[in-house]
């Protein structure tokens, strides 16, 4: 497995992810098609910028076209306090075979030798028994559940936490 920046050919991969209600029933229900080239000029943008890291999780190295999902790590305000949010999806394909996990990990590992991100926020839907599994088993701490708003939806999120300057994900 390799991580690689987002790209304009990965339009196809974001509408699989981003418009399916199944990958989307935990983010409530999924986002139109329209915007999702949008989307990914954005993402291809500040990935180049390297504002966010917004990462393709490929399976086969000698195959990078053909993604099983994605793994970002982005800064943005949040009641009026800067943080640091990461975020992951996987196709349904390559779910259960431990791509998610190893590359939020690798994500960490990379956010610990670069050192600007600070504390690391993560948000699963509450019923995301995988992703909150991640949270788990990466070591980071719970902090409580809340609501949250994405994509103009209110979520129920457990809110996780981990400062990979200090906590190397197991």
């Amino acid at each position: 497995m390799l991580l690689r920046n987002v790209g304009l050919e990965d339009v196809d991969a974001y509408i699989r992810m981003r418009c399916d209600p199944a990958m989307m029933k935990d983010l409530g229900g999924p986002l139109p098609r329209e915007g999702m080239d949008e989307k990914v000029q954005r993402d291809v943008r500040q990935a180049a910028e390297d504002i966010a890291w917004i990462k393709m999780i490929v399976p086969e190295a000698a195959a990078p076209a053909a993604v099983a999902g994605t793994v970002t790590l982005w800064s943005h305000e949040a009641d009026g306090h800067h943080m640091s949010e990461i975020g992951w999806m996987v196709l349904p394909a390559f779910q259960g075979q431990g791509y998610g996990k190893r590359a939020v990990r690798t994500l960490l590992e990379m956010a610990k030798e670069d050192g600007r991100w600070g504390l690391i926020h993560a948000f699963p839907a509450t019923g995301n028994l995988p992703s909150n599994g991640i949270c788990r088993t990466l070591g980071f701490t719970f902090v409580e559940e809340q609501s949250l708003e994405f994509a103009g939806r209110v979520l129920q999120t457990n809110h996780w936490t981990i400062d990979p300057l200090t906590h190397s994900p197991i």
